[in-house]
């Protein structure tokens, strides 16, 4: 196999693996929105898609998981239904794209690289499908974040949610799916038809195997 492509899907299982771990860690964070205040100056809030957890200035964090899923605002359903959505979907595309990369081994044989192609080529596009479905909850949640940032309807005196790091975090797990999406589809277009060359291997250990071995012992000598 050309090790250009051989590069190419390393990096692109590398990078599928890598966005499933930010898009894990994304979706546990609380630190979704931030929120803190000129009266309580020791404290900051944190908004989160499981709990809200209030920080103080010692150190010391205290969380408060929500109760249900339905007394939730419209946007924290939606982005935790869609983030569940993604680590799955990206999981999946790993679990595609790892047997279908040339260094595990699984040819019997005459058999091609047809199946892996087709293993490899299903795990790009689950990592792209994971890539936009990562994208539309953070984008959702900072967009409204904005709109509600600049709401004149407002008091000035009300405080603000802002960005929290998880929303920073979710674009780099959504950006990595892609770019592992991207180089998981160019191995495969460029992949020519190849015969896996380990049965040639296999059948002449076989047939040294069971080839039968003279003895020495077994030569008549003549006096």
């Amino acid at each position: 196999m050309d090790p250009v492509l051989r590069t190419l899907e390393l990096l692109g299982v590398f990078f599928s693996l890598a966005a499933c771990l930010c898009s894990l860690v994304t979706l546990m964070m609380p630190q979704w929105l931030t929120l803190s205040t000129e009266l309580l100056p020791t404290e900051s809030f944190q908004l989160g898609l499981w709990e809200t957890c209030v920080v103080q200035d010692l150190g010391m964090i205290e969380c408060l998981p929500y109760n249900t899923l339905l007394g939730l605002p419209s946007d924290i359903r939606l982005a935790r239904i869609l983030m569940c959505t993604t680590v799955a979907t990206g999981l999946i595309g790993g679990l595609f794209s790892i047997p279908g990369i040339d260094l595990v081994n699984g040819c019997r044989r005459t058999e091609s690289f047809k199946a892996k192609r087709t293993l490899k080529m299903l795990g790009g596009i689950f990592s792209v499908v994971a890539g936009v479905l990562g994208f539309v909850p953070v984008s959702y949640v900072a967009h409204l974040t904005v709109l509600r940032f600049f709401d004149e309807s407002v008091p000035s005196v009300v405080p603000r949610w802002e960005f929290g790091d998880a929303l920073f975090l979710g674009w780099t797990a959504g950006f990595l799916h892609l770019v592992a999406g991207f180089l998981l589809v160019t191995s495969c277009l460029f992949m020519q038809d190849e015969t896996c060359p380990l049965h040639r291997s296999i059948a002449l250990y076989r047939a040294q195997m069971t080839r039968p071995e003279r003895s020495p012992h077994g030569r008549t000598e003549y006096v």
